[in-house]
């Protein structure tokens, strides 16, 4: 859970930082993680001992939740200075279908994909014309390929018929779309517009049910949209898509879901889940 990449590029002063798509059902999800620039090479930066020897010291003290999640967010942003979204993409367009391709499938593997599928079908009105086996050949090494590749050949079509080919910008436009959830919304949202959009993706959900910045942390039935509502409440709007981006990428590189990487993590002194 795949122009020039529309990146927010909100500051992360309050954080001390220098700056600021749902599992496979419908295939309506994405976890959007690199633009053009690949986030992936982030740059990482060695823990700050004294940052993490206050930080121990404030926990012991029993910070109100929304202190601790901005102090731990803190170490994020000088962790992950520079978050980006992991799929390329040139325009709405392609964020987009890449977004609904990127599904249960590597980011990696679906900017693959996506090179030849958008030199093929570049807009809208090209892939609302394309055939279903022609499309399926182009991505048929996604999981789904099939049902992905009627998702966006049908939404594309709803854009030439409701739109003139041009992608919406709003959340109930967005979803009205065939293949779109709010997650893969938030991401188009967020990344391609610089609207705030906070995707929750598997992440996301993992990584603050350790730290427990929300209140269902221990339960097995989750509520993406809660989530949402939750997370987001900690922060300003405009910092909502990189707070995404830093958590999908802690997730992805050191808040593993299996053996996660506690003595690598800026966090590990405050996180109540660290194994160290």
């Amino acid at each position: 859970m795949l122009l020039k990449s529309a990146e927010s590029t909100e500051s992360c002063e309050s954080h001390k930082s220098t700056e600021s798509t749902e599992s496979c059902e419908s295939h309506k999800s994405c976890e959007c993680t690199e633009s053009t620039n690949s986030c992936e090479s982030f740059e990482s930066t060695e823990p700050n001992e004294s940052n993490e020897s206050k930080l121990s010291d404030d926990y012991a003290k029993n910070l109100t939740l929304y202190e601790r999640v901005h102090k731990e967010y803190a170490l994020l942003c000088e962790q992950i200075p520079y978050p980006k979204c992991a799929l390329n993409f040139k325009n709405p367009f392609e964020l987009l279908v890449a977004t609904v391709l990127s599904a249960q499938t590597t980011d990696k593997r679906v900017n693959l994909v996506t090179k030849n599928l958008f030199s093929e079908f570049p807009d809208a009105f090209s892939l609302s014309k394309a055939s279903i086996s022609k499309v399926e050949y182009l991505i048929h090494s996604l999981g789904f390929y099939r049902v992905k590749a009627q998702h966006i050949i049908t939404l594309s079509m709803q854009l030439v018929e409701k739109y003139n080919g041009v992608v919406p910008n709003t959340m109930k436009e967005l979803t009205s779309l065939s293949g779109v959830g709010r997650k893969t919304a938030n991401v188009v949202l967020g990344n391609a517009f610089g609207i705030p959009g906070f995707p929750v993706d598997t992440h996301v959900i993992r990584v603050t049910g350790r730290l427990h910045w929300r209140k269902d942390w221990n339960s097995s039935k989750v509520n993406p949209v809660k989530i949402e509502s939750e997370i987001t409440s900690f922060f300003s709007p405009e910092e909502w898509t990189n707070v995404s981006h830093r958590l999908i990428l802690h997730g992805r590189t050191v808040c593993t879901a299996r053996n996660p990487h506690c003595f690598e993590c800026p966090l590990r002194f405050t996180c109540p889940s660290a194994k160290c």
